[in-house]
Formats: C-alpha cells, sequence, structure tokens
C-alpha cells in the first residue's frame, strides 16, 4: 500500500521561505508522476506543480512560477517543494500526490494523496 507524507509546514512572514518535504512508504513508485496541490480554506484544491522523470521535467503554476521549486531525491522515495518569497495568499494546507502516467493537473488526475501539510504566510 502506498503512503505520502507531507511534512516542512508551518508558520512563516510574507517574503519568507520554506521547503516542503513528502516521502513515500509502502510500494515503490518509482517514476510515477509526483505533484504539490494546495486547498486554502472554502477554495478548491488546486494544482501547484510536477515533477515527473525521465527525462526529468517539471511544470507550475502561474502562481508558482519563478517562487516555488520541485526536486527529488535520487533514490525517488523523496519529493520537495521548495517555496520563495512567501507571501499570505499562499496560506493553504499544501497535499502532495502521485501518479502512474500524466493526465492533466486535475485532481482525479493523480491517484495517491497525503495527508496534508498547514503553510501559513503572516503580513
Amino acid at each position: 500500500q502506498v503512503q505520502l507524507k507531507e511534512s516542512g509546514g508551518g508558520l512563516v512572514q510574507a517574503g519568507g521561505s520554506l521547503r516542503l518535504s513528502c516521502a513515500v512508504s509502502g510500494h515503490p513508485l518509482g517514476s510515477y508522476i509526483r505533484a504539490w496541490f494546495r486547498q486554502a480554506p472554502g477554495e478548491e484544491r488546486e494544482f501547484v506543480g510536477r515533477i515527473s522523470w525521465p527525462p526529468l521535467n517539471t511544470d507550475y503554476a502561474d502562481s508558482a512560477k519563478g517562487r516555488f521549486t520541485i526536486s527529488r531525491n535520487a533514490a525517488n522515495t523523496m519529493v520537495y517543494l521548495q517555496m520563495n518569497t512567501l507571501k499570505p495568499e499562499d496560506t493553504a494546507v499544501y497535499y502532495c500526490a502521485a501518479a502512474r502516467t500524466y493526465k492533466g493537473r486535475r485532481v482525479d488526475d493523480f491517484d495517491y494523496w497525503g495527508q496534508g501539510t498547514q503553510v501559513t504566510v503572516s503580513s
């Protein structure tokens, strides 16, 4: 059984940085597409970015471009979301997700989900 677990969330001031981690346990996911989503209170869950390999490729929502970076470790057991220049509107629960193949940016396009980690950006 695949399990994804996020960590690294917390409270940060606007302009600060956070690095979220997503650990995979259970069945290895190998080259599954990995993605980050977020959900603010009262809002729908939205795509933040994804990473896939081989070849290594990343894709970001417009809100994340230039500020967020997704990476992975060599063993493909961890995926990271480095978030810089954080804004109050980045406040949300952040989720990692995985999919066997890339189908799109929708929530329904991903098969496995973590429980989420709260990120709060104060102004």
